[in-house]
């Protein structure tokens, strides 16, 4: 099976290169299932009921989510209902929504989703090395395919559940700083790694926003409106080839521009 993990989308700009290559994209790699990163889908922070629904018209499986999750509050009554739509897991039980879901791929085989929020330089959680293992004993019964987007800002914290759920799952992936790193591996017990996927949007920007408005707060230390840039958009993501029988990653590569032209 092979599954197709998109960075981080940042706004209208990330939404539109979507819907223009990613169908391409998927028919050039057949690509059997694809899990997108759409916290920041709606104007750069947060998503809404209207945006879910155009990126699941773009045959995206299953969006995660991560600290800005609530930021729209129209979403909060969706996820409730939506499934497809994932909170990070290690959010307090009666938080609306689910951190983990069952899902079926184009070719009938299940595959399991993990979404999960770091805890370091960020906010106050449970324990994501915990809640990873409430999820996966759930999850094996019915697939060995699992998936895991680590929602966090710190490497080392990334890097730590990599290890930790080497062997237990398919693939470890990290997003949230909107820049791809290039350490993709397949760990020694074939789960597949990779500490951030990066940013599907405008490159041509600081992580998204206009850099002049960017450089002028950290110049000035003044609020700055921080506005959504559009040049140069691109899709970052990587894709997994895994073994549904064992659940253990065949390969990895990360997808940029490159993919895409």
């Amino acid at each position: 099976m092979k599954v197709l993990m998109i960075g981080d989308i940042t706004g209208s700009p990330g939404r539109r290169i979507l819907g223009e290559r990613l169908g391409l994209l998927q028919k050039k790699e057949n690509v059997d299932f694809t899990i997108a990163n759409a916290e920041n889908a709606a104007g750069g922070s947060g998503i809404t009921p209207a945006i879910a629904r155009e990126l699941f018209s773009y045959n995206i499986d299953v969006l995660t989510s991560g600290d800005h999750i609530w930021k729209k509050r129209e979403i909060v009554e969706f996820i409730a209902r939506e499934n497809r739509v994932l909170r990070p897991a290690n959010y307090p039980d009666d938080t609306p929504g689910q951190g983990f879901g069952i899902y079926e791929s184009r070719n009938g085989e299940k595959i399991g989703v993990v979404n999960l929020l770091g805890r370091v330089f960020m906010q106050a959680v449970d324990c994501p090395f915990r809640k990873a293992e409430e999820c996966i004993k759930k999850i094996e019964p019915v697939t060995k395919a699992i998936f895991v987007d680590m929602h966090a800002e710190a490497t080392s914290e990334k890097v730590a559940l990599g290890w930790y759920l080497d062997g237990r799952v398919s693939c470890v992936y990290g997003t949230h700083t909107h820049v791809q790193t290039a350490d993709q591996k397949i760990l020694p017990k074939e789960t597949a790694y990779i500490t951030d996927i990066g940013m599907t949007g405008p490159f041509n920007s600081v992580i998204g926003r206009k850099k002049e408005q960017v450089l002028e707060r950290f110049i000035t230390q003044m609020p700055t409106r921080l506005e959504m840039a559009d040049e140069d958009v691109r899709i970052n993501g990587a894709i997994v080839d895994i073994d549904t029988n064992t659940g253990h990653a065949a390969s990895i590569k990360r997808v940029n521009e490159a993919f895409i032209k």
